[in-house]
């Protein structure tokens, strides 16, 4: 079954801009607070570090599971354009070569710090035994979900597009109490902190929500939720999201490990939901024009996204003489860091053959 491509949403590509530029930032907050999960870090040895690590955490409760809800919107669609084999082809072009990429020419460029702590290890030791696709991990997974659906598809019957219905309150509170307890249940076997080696997921405990995102964009796109949510709903998801963070979060440091993981997964998904509400009603209704700088911004999005992690390691070294406190460095990195980023992203989309990938 082939359909006609829906009228494109700019609000969704400016919401993928800004995302992006979270991505950026989670990690220069990553080089100078107190979680050292990235190619380069410089530990915080202040208190401004706290900062960064409170910006890790509430950006890693909703910004990865917006970005596959995102995902999962353009999904539906493109299957219906291109058919089940063409779609699969399409999504291990445009995601397994970026991957292979990253993984065997871009790797080696930032992983190499890692190096000094095994000296007795001659490189390509050291390279093979810290195998991982780094931020790729996005790309490796979203594999996963497009086969999953193109599967999904394939074996059901084709069915007219259910018509746009109105996002109801109660299906959202049954969403985010769903997927608390599914997040829960699922931290048992799988606790945070937890690493899949090789695989490489620095998140896997924040799988149900990748999962149960992608899901909600493909039904999502089908009902029209993203041109049909009311406006009073991002003041409401604001809101909750604040509230919910004031009430939950010191509640969950001061219970049981049990309890406290269980209201840290209550939080996380009331929160996720409560801000992707949020930020796409504010981007429907103010950011929903995208003229050239826009365009631009957003056409290289996905190669800002895969050549990030070149542009921090390198001013992550270039500061490293720099004596500051960690916010500053932070904040020196980011400014710095975003239009190379961008600037990049075009040298590289600019190569023969990229855009048909990139």
């Amino acid at each position: 079954m082939k359909t006609e491509p829906r009228t494109r949403l700019h609000s969704i590509d400016n919401l993928r801009i800004a995302l992006t530029a979270l991505v950026v930032a989670h990690h220069a907050a990553v080089t100078y607070g107190n979680i050292p999960l990235w190619f380069y870090t410089e530990p915080a040895k202040d208190a401004s570090g706290v900062a960064l690590d409170v910006l890790v955490v509430f950006n890693q409760a909703f910004f990865m599971g917006f970005f596959f809800l995102i995902s999962g919107f353009f999904t539906p669609g493109s299957y219906d354009r291109k058919g089940s084999r063409a779609f699969v082809r399409d999504r291990l072009v445009r995601l397994g070569i970026p991957l292979l990429v990253f993984l065997v020419l871009l790797r080696p460029l930032v992983n190499f710090g890692g190096l000094a702590q095994h000296p007795d290890l001659p490189y390509w030791q050291y390279y093979l035994a810290s195998w991982d696709p780094g931020a790729m991990w996005f790309a490796e997974v979203l594999i996963v979900f497009a086969l999953a659906y193109a599967w999904w598809r394939r074996s059901r019957r084709p069915a007219a597009d259910p018509n746009p219905a109105p996002l109801r309150l109660r299906s959202v509170v049954l969403f985010v109490l769903g997927l608390s307890l599914a997040t829960f249940l699922w931290r048992i076997p799988v606790p945070t902190g937890t690493y899949v080696p090789v695989l490489g997921l620095p998140t896997p405990n924040f799988l149900p929500q990748y999962a149960a995102m992608f899901a909600l964009g493909c039904v999502a796109f089908r009902r029209g939720w993203f041109e049909t949510l009311p406006a009073r709903a991002g003041y409401l998801g604001f809101m909750v999201a604040g509230v919910s963070s004031a009430v939950l979060l010191p509640l969950s440091s001061m219970t049981s490990e049990t309890v406290s993981s269980a209201v840290t997964a209550a939080w996380e998904s009331t929160f996720a939901v409560s801000m992707i509400m949020g930020l796409t009603v504010l981007f429907r209704e103010r950011f929903a024009g995208q003229g050239p700088r826009g365009r631009f911004l957003s056409d290289h999005a996905f190669t800002v996204y895969i050549v990030h992690p070149l542009v921090l390691v390198a001013i992550g070294y270039a500061l490293r003489p720099l004596e500051a406190i960690a916010v500053v460095k932070f904040a020196i990195m980011l400014v710095v860091a975003l239009p190379l980023c961008w600037g990049l992203a075009y040298l590289v989309r600019s190569l023969p053959g990229a855009k048909r990938v990139l």
